[in-house]
Order: structure tokens, then C-alpha cells, then sequence
């Protein structure tokens, strides 16, 4: 058998989430658009996101979206509809500061200030945070403490994974409580090795390489393991008619826009072929294992 070969999967819910942020947004472009001009900027997030849930509504699965304090503050009737098709809410922070690059007080405040924004429009609490560019890592001791403090349920911060963006290689590699004493879990993204790389399943991983890796690398965790795989994604990333950056370096170019015209047809081959639930769900189910 290849290193893809079929692999009989077991029936285990994995966790479908999304990361609610507009194009100008991105990690990849944070050095080279001012959050000033943000507001001068065409915004797509509201018809892409209402793409992606009618894309769920089509599949007949349910989702996590989490959401940016300052795109649910812009729109609010989008949040509204996400709860009303029956997906969980929860928090991406304001406005995609990573959190290494904030202080203990500064994160506090940027969890707060986002969670208003979210719950106000949403008219339902939030429990479930996800870090801009999985940046909870061994820079931020500090951070899962902080999440904890504020009420948050469970945190989806984490990549076990070294990237240059993120990652970290020796945080676990699935469902564990951060803080001793307290409630809290931190259910990492899944990370599969295949022709000895670590990727992601989800996000750029999974639009740059043939998606029948990462529908291996759950069924691999389903089966081998008998734990869920957690698959993320961006609204922006069905969009190939999205503005360019031209003043963008190369690299980050062809990680943005490659193959964003194939991510639709990717993504419904991929849910049909896995059990999905919320983020939430899936926490409870892996809570329910750990000490």
C-alpha cells in the first residue's frame, strides 16, 4: 500500500472550524497593509463566509466560526445567520494581533474586547477561542492562564508543528488541559507527517497539496489513534476573484492566492468523506477522556 492508500476509517466526529477574516487581514500581508487603511478596503468577508455556510447548508454538516471581534463588529447580521444555521460562534480576537507579540494585558484586553463585540451581535455567549495564526506557543506562558481567567471553555490555538509563520514542534498533538486545576482544553490542529514533513490539514496545506493527503492523514488519526482530526480553513480561500497584493513579497503571493479556485471542489470531496461536528462538540466528547 502507497503512503496514501485507503485506509478503513472509524466513525469518529472530527472537528470542522473557520477562521472568520477578510482578505486584507492575513498574517501574510501584515507587514505590508497598515490596519489603518483597513477600513478604505474593499471587504469580501460577508459574501465569502454566506459562500461557505451555504456550501455547509449543502453538505448538511455544522462548523465553528471563529470570528474577528472587528468583522462581527462590521457585520453583525452575518454573525446572526452563522448562529441561526446552527453553527458554534467563537472568538479569533479583535483584529489578528499574534499573540507573542502581546503582553499579558494587552491579550486581556484584546480577548474583551473582541468577545463583546462577538456576543453582541451573535446574541450568545462564547466559549471557544482560536489565536490569530495559532500563535499560543512556547513564547506565551501566560496565555492558556489568561483564557482560563476570562470563562473560555476551550482554546484551539495551538500547531505542533515548526513553520516559519508559527508553531510548536513539542506542545501534544491532541486534546489536553493546559493548567493544572483548571477546566480549560487546549485541542491542538492536527498535524500528520507524510514523505517526512510535518503539514497541517487545513488551511494552505491543504489548498497547495492534493487534498487526498490530508483525507489520509484523518482517516490515519481516526483509525490509528481513535481521536478526531481538527480541519480549519479561511472564507478568503474560495475566493480567486479577491483583490492582489502586488507589493507583497513572492512568497507570500504564491502562498495566498495558489489554487484558490479548486478550494471549493476540495473542501465538499472532503466533507463528504469524513463525520464532522462544532468545535464545542468535539471538546466535550475529548473532555470526557482526559483526567
Amino acid at each position: 500500500m502507497n503512503a496514501i492508500g485507503p485506509i478503513i476509517a472509524t466513525r469518529v466526529r472530527n472537528a470542522l472550524s473557520v477562521d472568520v477574516e477578510d482578505w486584507f487581514q492575513v498574517g501574510a500581508f501584515e507587514k505590508v497593509i497598515d490596519k489603518a487603511d483597513w477600513e478604505h478596503l474593499a471587504p469580501r468577508v460577508e459574501r465569502n463566509t454566506d459562500a461557505v455556510l451555504a456550501l455547509f447548508a449543502e453538505s448538511g454538516v455544522k462548523a465553528t466560526f471563529f470570528t474577528l471581534g472587528w468583522v462581527a463588529k462590521r457585520n453583525p447580521a452575518l454573525v446572526r445567520r452563522i448562529v441561526a444555521a446552527g453553527h458554534e460562534i467563537a472568538s479569533h480576537g479583535w483584529d489578528h494581533r499574534r499573540v507573542f507579540t502581546l503582553t499579558p494585558g494587552q491579550f486581556r484586553a484584546d480577548l474583551k474586547q473582541a468577545r463583546i463585540a462577538i456576543e453582541d451581535a451573535a446574541g450568545t455567549a462564547v466559549t471557544g477561542y482560536r489565536a490569530p495564526s495559532f500563535s499560543i506557543d512556547q513564547r506565551t506562558p501566560w496565555a492558556h492562564a489568561e483564557l482560563a481567567a476570562a470563562g473560555y471553555r476551550y482554546s484551539s490555538s495551538v500547531a505542533p508543528i515548526a513553520h516559519d509563520h508559527y508553531g510548536w514542534p513539542e506542545a501534544p498533538r491532541f486534546a489536553y488541559r493546559p493548567l493544572e486545576g483548571a477546566d480549560l482544553i487546549e485541542l491542538p490542529i492536527t498535524i500528520a507527517r507524510f514523505a517526512g514533513r510535518d503539514m497541517a490539514t487545513g488551511g494552505g496545506f491543504f489548498r497547495l497539496f492534493p487534498g487526498a493527503i490530508t483525507g489520509w492523514a484523518i482517516d490515519r488519526v481516526n483509525v490509528e489513534t481513535a481521536r478526531p482530526a481538527v480541519f480549519y480553513f479561511h472564507p478568503w480561500e474560495i475566493d480567486p476573484e479577491q483583490p492582489r497584493v502586488a507589493k507583497a513579497p513572492l512568497k507570500s503571493k504564491l502562498r495566498h492566492y495558489s489554487r484558490l479556485g479548486a478550494m471549493a471542489g476540495k473542501l465538499r470531496h472532503l466533507i463528504a468523506a469524513h463525520l464532522w461536528d462544532r468545535v464545542d462538540a468535539v471538546v466535550a466528547c475529548e473532555a470526557a477522556r482526559l483526567p
